[in-house]
């Protein structure tokens, strides 16, 4: 798997980011509940803009992977939205 954003990939880079971070959830790097870093530290380390940590902090979102809290920061999801059975 690759642990960058790859740029002769045709997936979008925010994609690619969600699915590298989406990868550091399912590998216990970040387990539920952990805070993320902030979008700053995420876009520098892995060398994008602030927007494209935005759109894929929206996807997870969107996934069922983080929660936001306002001024609190974005946090990993206790249970994936898409599985298993509650």
């Amino acid at each position: 798997m690759s642990t960058g954003i790859d740029p002769t990939n045709p997936a979008y880079h925010y994609v690619q980011l969600a699915d590298l971070l989406a990868a550091r959830m399912d590998d216990g790097s970040w387990p539920p509940g952990t805070r993320l870093p902030g979008e700053m530290t995420i876009a520098q380390e892995y060398g994008v803009g602030s927007q494209t940590v935005r759109r894929a902090l929206a996807i997870l979102r969107d996934r069922g992977r983080l929660v936001t809290v306002p001024a609190r920061g974005s946090f990993v999801a206790r249970e994936s939205a898409s599985g298993g059975n509650g």
